[in-house]
C-alpha cells in the first residue's frame, strides 16, 4: 500500500497588504521588495481570525475535496508554529469542529518545513495500515509575530493555510520517497524571540544549497532523473532561492510553481496552498511526477517525490 493526496484544500485571508501599503508604514520600497524576494503582495488574517479558524477552513475543503467524511479521518497532524495557544493544540481544536471524533491529533513544529514532516508522518501510519485517513494541516497567522517596524522581515511574511487528506492510492502513484532533515547549530539564523529573527545572508546561502541537494536526493532515492520531473513545488520563500532550485533540476520556468508574488512566504501553509493554486489551473495531472521542497527554523528541511492521482 502507498499513501498518497487524496483531498486538498486551502484557506487566504480577505485583505491583502501591498508592498505600496508597506511603504506608508516603514522605509523601504515596492522595487526593493520586489527585486530581492519577488513578493507583491501578502494576506493578513484580522485580529477575531485565529491559525485554527483558517486551518478549519482549509481541512474543510479537502475533506470535501476527498469525497470523504471527517468521521473517516483516523489522525489529524497540524504543522504550525504560530498556534492559537500553546495547549492545547491547533488539531485538536479543530478536531472538535470537524467533528472527527475518532481521530487523534497533534501539531508538529518544524517551521517552514512543517508540512513535509507531516505529510511523512502520515505517510507511515498510511503505508503500515494502521490508519486509513490522515489529514495534514500547513497553517499559519505570521503577522502576530512580525516585527511590523523591521522592514527586512516585515516585507516577507503572510498569514494562510493549506491541508492535505493522505490515504492509499494505487500502486504506481502517491509518495515516492522522502527527505528529512535538521541542522541545529543553524537555529541562531533563525528564531522567535517576541517577534521573528532572522539572518537573511546565512539562511539564503543554506537554503539555496539545501533546496537544490534535497530535490536530487529523493529523486535519486525514487530511481528517478531529472528529466523525470514534471512540475516543482517549492516553499514560497523567496523568488531567487526558488529560481536556483528549478535550475538545479534543469526544469523550464512554467513548470514550477510561483506563489509568493500573491500570498509572500506562509510558512508551513506555502506548499498545499501552491498545489490547490497548480491543480486549479490545470497544471497538475495524474500520474505527473512531482518534486515539493522546503526549508525552515530549526535549520530544517524536507522534501517529497509523488506521483500525483489516486
Amino acid at each position: 500500500m502507498r499513501a498518497g493526496i487524496v483531498g486538498i484544500g486551502r484557506y487566504l485571508p480577505e485583505k491583502i497588504v501591498t508592498n505600496q501599503d508597506l511603504e506608508k508604514i516603514m522605509d523601504t520600497s515596492d522595487e526593493w521588495i520586489r527585486t530581492r524576494t519577488g513578493i507583491e503582495e501578502r494576506r493578513i488574517a484580522a485580529d477575531d481570525v485565529d491559525t485554527s479558524d483558517m486551518a478549519l477552513a482549509a481541512a474543510q475543503e479537502a475533506i470535501k475535496h476527498a469525497g470523504i467524511t471527517a468521521e473517516e479521518i483516523d489522525l489529524i497532524l497540524v504543522a504550525t508554529v504560530t498556534p492559537d495557544t500553546p495547549f492545547p493544540s491547533v488539531a485538536c481544536r479543530i478536531q472538535e469542529k470537524l467533528g472527527a471524533t475518532k481521530a487523534a491529533a497533534m501539531d508538529i513544529s518544524a517551521a517552514c518545513a512543517g508540512f513535509m514532516y507531516g505529510m511523512v508522518t502520515g505517510k507511515q501510519f498510511i503505508e503500515t495500515e494502521v490508519y486509513k485517513y490522515v489529514l495534514v494541516v500547513g497553517v499559519e497567522k505570521l503577522s502576530k509575530v512580525t516585527d511590523w517596524n523591521d522592514r527586512n522581515t516585515a516585507v516577507l511574511f503572510g498569514d494562510g493555510a493549506g491541508a492535505a487528506i493522505l490515504g492509499p492510492v494505487s500502486e504506481n502513484r502517491g509518495i515516492l520517497s522522502f527527505e528529512l532533515g535538521a541542522d541545529g547549530t543553524g537555529a541562531k539564523h533563525l528564531y522567535q524571540d517576541e517577534y521573528i529573527i532572522m539572518n537573511g545572508r546565512e539562511v539564503f546561502k543554506f537554503a539555496v544549497r539545501q533546496m537544490g541537494e534535497s530535490s536530487l536526493h529523493v529523486l535519486e532515492k525514487a530511481g528517478l532523473t531529472k528529466e523525470d520531473v514534471d512540475f516543482l513545488i517549492p516553499h514560497q520563500a523567496n523568488i531567487r532561492i526558488m529560481e536556483a532550485s528549478r535550475q538545479r533540476l534543469e526544469l523550464p520556468v512554467e513548470k514550477m510553481s510561483k506563489t509568493v508574488h500573491k500570498y509572500g512566504n506562509t510558512s508551513a501553509a506555502s506548499i498545499p496552498i501552491s498545489i490547490v493554486e497548480e491543480l486549479e489551473a490545470g497544471k497538475l495531472k495524474d500520474d505527473d511526477v512531482i518534486v515539493m521542497v522546503g526549508f525552515g527554523g530549526g535549520l530544517t528541511w524536507g522534501a517529497i517525490a509523488i506521483r500525483w492521482g489516486k
